[in-house]
């Protein structure tokens, strides 16, 4: 998407206080487009305001369960645009708490998407997620495979995903959903994550704290390419294509936890250890995953940029600068 595609476009981001969400309105900003952000919680640390990009967004505050407040938001900003990111997105959390989890994720998309159809938005991109497509035999996993999940937060995002797509062949909603593989990058304050522990201690000079025992695979992408990946879909929607379609996004190769731990010292320059702490697959994930990108690389040309070991690096630059430095 070029700065001339997104001027004068007005856009509304939930989930902007998270790391894919701060990215992609930091993103949006500096192509001109009018943008608003949902706001929840008042956290201590947030991407969007250790970064500055709040100071140059709208901030709605309230809940995405409040219809009213979905529509109003809609309607007094004009929005053409959304970008649904807001979920609970952490596996244990999904586990000890499903109802909180089904709230935000499947009734909190059902109240944004009927606010976007009462509303006239033009085009809406649903994060969904690869754990939607559950424990497949054959992998990669490609968009025509079913979805059969089995645990809490999979289970919330494979119905957000068929809500999403039901919108567009229902009424005719433009919308599409993203099945992407696991973002990181920096700006995920979400601490005890793989990506984050593991920079942060690297850095600190202590040990990683794996809670499996590291063979759990998984596809990471960098989170500006997935930005880029986003904005694909959105160009493609402008143009008619995609809308009742699901994407699939990711780096194009499963990497090992240990692998990604390992990697993450390397580029901090420490040579501390993980410290491994569990046995097997934990309680809620799934053992191996990975998606082919085939279907957006082939319709829109989108191809991730950003190596694993320079997005590690670029990460383990970013909690340096960020969080590091405040707790000195």
């Amino acid at each position: 998407m070029s700065g001339e595609t997104l001027g004068g476009r007005s856009v509304f981001v939930t989930g902007a206080y998270g790391l894919l969400g701060s990215w992609l309105a930091k993103a949006l900003v500096a192509g001109g487009a009018r943008t608003t952000v949902l706001r929840r919680d008042a956290v201590v640390l947030s991407a969007l305001a250790l970064e500055g990009t709040e100071r140059h967004v709208n901030v709605v505050h309230g809940d995405i369960c409040d219809g009213v407040l979905m529509e109003r938001a809609l309607n007094e900003y004009e929005v053409d645009t959304v970008f649904h990111l807001a979920a609970q997105t952490i596996v244990g959390i999904a586990n000890r708490s499903p109802l909180s989890t089904f709230e935000t994720n499947v009734r909190g998309t059902w109240m944004l998407l009927e606010a976007c159809r009462c509303t006239g938005v033009r085009r809406v991109v649903v994060a969904a997620s690869d754990k939607a497509y559950g424990i497949h035999d054959r992998l990669p996993y490609r968009e025509d495979f079913a979805l059969q999940p089995r645990y809490p937060y999979d289970v919330s995002k494979a119905a957000t995903d068929m809500i999403a797509r039901c919108y567009w062949h229902t009424f005719e909603l433009p919308v599409a959903v993203t099945r992407f593989a696991n973002l990181f990058g920096g700006g995920d304050l979400n601490l005890s994550r793989l990506v984050p522990e593991s920079a942060l201690a690297a850095i600190e000079g202590r040990r990683p704290v794996i809670r499996s025992d590291g063979t759990l695979e998984r596809d990471y992408l960098y989170v500006e390419d997935a930005v880029e990946a986003y904005l694909a879909i959105f160009d493609l929607l402008d143009g008619g294509q995609g809308a009742g379609e699901a994407f699939n996004a990711g780096g194009d190769a499963p990497h090992s936890v240990l692998e990604i731990v390992e990697l993450t010292c390397k580029v901090a320059g420490t040579n501390v250890k993980a410290d491994v702490r569990g046995k097997g697959t934990p309680p809620g994930e799934i053992t191996r995953q990975w998606v082919d990108s085939t279907k957006l690389r082939t319709m829109s040309g989108w191809a991730p940029r950003v190596s694993l070991e320079e997005g590690l690096r670029r990460t383990v630059d970013w909690y340096r600068e960020h969080v590091h430095a405040r707790r000195l």
